[in-house]
């Protein structure tokens, strides 16, 4: 008989009812998920995200947007990508007001911190979410802000109206460049002097993160936060030098395993029957970190810090360069 290895997570799974369905921007619809019978839903704080189980069983992550002082409903936003990976699509096609959807409890691995003097919020295109929550939680904690939305023009910005209110302890400020990046925002001129006990928190597509990360790039250390919604394509001089083949060694049972260079450590796992929970498949969301004893790791991810890269990697996009990877399991 085959034995096989769960390893959990302890991440209840929760079934929550479509309450709201509303067009919020070009190629994007909120949802507002309750809880069936009303009751208070596990709590969350700004910058927060949950997976949601696709009908087709795709997992998909998304930022929760509204504020974290609601306990009676999460909200995300979701812009139809068509030339992404399908779970947009799907998400966008197949859930229906009252269907009752499969979530998991929230996450945060993009939290705000507690000692910041001001903040200031770029958000790009749908990379708004998070920081709209985060927006809702600094204006109720009377620390100000400013909020930065860049868009291609306004019918393609989200929550214009819940955005526009009169915040008291902060702005927002719209970006619109009409296709023509150069017509956008400063972003250097804006970070260029960074202000005593300021923080800086970032989301949106590749080529504006890479734009904050170089005009940031002077910013004191743990002052700056970002998190990606998708990972960023890699150099073609790092994809070319990507390593082949190596071990991982099963702590607890010796056992030995090769990872191909075509497959993932949690590919490798699967298919040795040892499970270990996945989702973002693409270094993101730190569902599938596990430790390790031995070995170096080419981390690959965009989620762990320096400090846990020492001990831990994301079984998903994390690679070998010694032979061999000893794992806690």
């Amino acid at each position: 008989m085959t034995q096989t290895h769960i390893i959990s997570r302890d991440q209840s799974k929760l079934s929550l009812l479509v309450k709201q369905i509303r067009f919020e921007a070009n190629g994007i619809n909120s949802y507002e998920l309750v809880h069936p019978q009303g009751e208070e839903l596990p709590p969350f704080s700004a910058g927060a995200h949950i997976d949601i189980i696709l009908p087709n069983g795709i997992v998909r992550q998304y930022s929760l947007c509204n504020s974290p002082g609601e306990r009676h409903r999460y909200v995300i936003a979701v812009l139809r990508d068509e030339k992404g990976r399908g779970g947009s699509k799907t998400l966008h096609d197949a859930l229906r007001v009252q269907d009752l959807a499969q979530v998991s409890a929230p996450r945060n691995n993009f939290a705000l911190v507690p000692e910041a003097k001001k903040v200031i919020l770029l958000a790009g295109g749908i990379g708004v979410t998070p920081l709209k929550s985060m927006a809702h939680a600094l204006d109720q904690a009377g620390i100000p802000f400013e909020l930065h939305y860049c868009a291609r023009n306004p019918g393609c910005a989200a929550f214009r109206e819940e955005l526009g209110i009169a915040w008291q302890h902060g702005k927002l400020v719209h970006h619109f460049d009409h296709g023509q990046p150069e017509q956008g925002l400063d972003i250097a001129a804006l970070l260029r002097e960074p202000e005593q006990g300021t923080h800086l928190y970032y989301c949106g597509p590749a080529g504006f993160m890479k734009a904050c990360a170089e005009a940031s790039s002077h910013w004191a250390a743990g002052t700056v936060h970002f998190e990606h919604f998708k990972a960023p394509a890699p150099a073609a001089d790092t994809a070319a030098l990507a390593p082949g083949a190596f071990m991982v060694k099963i702590a607890s049972s010796g056992a030995m395993l090769e990872v191909p260079a075509d497959r993932s450590i949690a590919d490798v796992l699967e298919q040795n029957n040892i499970r270990i929970e996945t989702s973002c498949q693409a270094g993101l969301c730190a569902t599938c970190k596990i430790r390790y004893l031995e070995g170096e790791v080419d981390h690959r991810d965009y989620i762990l810090g320096d400090d846990e890269h020492g001990q831990f990697l994301t079984a998903c996009v994390s690679r070998a360069t010694s032979p061999v990877l000893v794992l806690d399991l």
